[in-house]
């Protein structure tokens, strides 16, 4: 039986949940694992490094790198350290600012740099192309599966929002910058990448086009789901695919989707690629609580609703990967 093609869309901490789950999955499903990620974080390490160096922001393509990371211990303590993260160094009698990482920053260049991170820069330095460093980065870590970029080209997100000054709630401004829309307290309206049709990443291309299956989310909605439809040519990629389509919800509203309801979130969906037609939602029942209008929105998509108990069990809205996995076997290894 040949592997089933999974290529799964997003970036931070929801990809790397959905990556984690199909690792759990894979030996059952025999999965071939892709992930294609979101290039457009401009803050905290990733954002410096991007300012400072230019090139691809490295933190959402290093969390990738490390969800699909191996089992060996030397892979399990290489995955350790590009996630460790350098604290500031003691520096007695400098000024206090109220920003910590900016504070320790101008005292010391490494305070708050992910190493992952920095090995990542090194390597596109060196190697001279973003795939051609994440196949190498993912070979130290002896990922199962593969990770690449959306785009080649760093992006720019804004949104037009509703509300982002307290002080005038009916006012519509714009918002730059993937992190300041993620924290946006107002309701975005529309969403936006600069430049507006980056050239997509060809091996993501050609991924898509081999795909059994496409996976959505979970996710920051608007910073890390959606900029995947704004870029024309994954757009067009996704909708001719022969691939069955797979939309994971989120367990809870962020900062960016609050007001949004579940069905909303799949609304947002349709609105930015009309053309998109999905086989499943998967959910969770308590986040969804009343189901009919998530059905009907589904539906919409063409897709069926599946719900399945896929939150950790202390009560955090976070997906914990091993029940996530078991909800994905009798899904993806369902026959069309």
């Amino acid at each position: 039986m040949t592997a089933r093609r999974v290529v799964a869309f997003g970036g931070g901490h929801g990809l790397s949940a959905s990556l984690r789950a199909l690792r759990h999955c894979a030996p059952e499903l025999d999965l071939d694992i892709t992930a294609v990620v979101t290039v457009g974080d401009d803050g905290g390490s990733s954002g410096r490094l991007r300012a400072e160096r230019g090139g691809l922001p490295p933190g959402d393509l290093r969390q990738a790198l490390v969800a699909l990371a191996g089992d060996h211990p030397a892979t399990r303590r290489s995955a350790g350290l590009f996630q460790h993260r350098f604290a500031a160094a003691p520096t007695a009698g400098v000024p206090e600012e109220s920003d910590p990482q900016r504070a320790a920053a101008r005292t010391d260049g490494l305070a708050g740099h992910a190493v992952g991170n920095l090995v990542l820069c090194g390597l596109m330095e060196l190697l001279g192309d973003p795939v051609a460093a994440l196949e190498h980065a993912g070979a130290m870590l002896g990922t199962v599966g593969r990770v690449l970029p959306m785009s080649r080209q760093p992006v720019g997100i804004e949104a037009r929002v509703r509300g982002a000054d307290p002080a005038a709630p009916e006012e519509v401004r714009t918002v730059r910058g993937q992190h300041q829309v993620a924290v946006t307290t107002g309701r975005v309206e529309s969403l936006r990448l600069t430049p507006a049709a980056p050239a997509a990443c060809t091996e993501a291309l050609a991924a898509i086009g081999a795909a059994d299956w496409l996976i959505f989310g979970p996710g920051s909605w608007y910073t890390s789901v959606l900029p995947h439809l704004l870029v024309p040519q994954l757009a067009d990629a996704i909708v001719s695919s022969s691939a069955r389509r797979l939309v994971t919800l989120n367990l809870a509203a962020e900062k960016e989707t609050l007001g949004l309801s579940v069905a909303d979130h799949l609304a947002a969906l349709r609105w930015y690629l009309p053309e998109l037609k999905v086989d499943f939602v998967l959910a969770d029942a308590k986040a969804v609580g009343d189901p009919e209008p998530v059905e009907r929105a589904a539906e919409s998509l063409g897709a069926r609703l599946v719900l399945a108990p896929v939150a950790v069990t202390d009560g955090t809205p976070r997906h914990d990967p091993a029940a996530l996995g078991a909800a994905l076997v009798p899904v993806l290894g369902a026959d069309r």
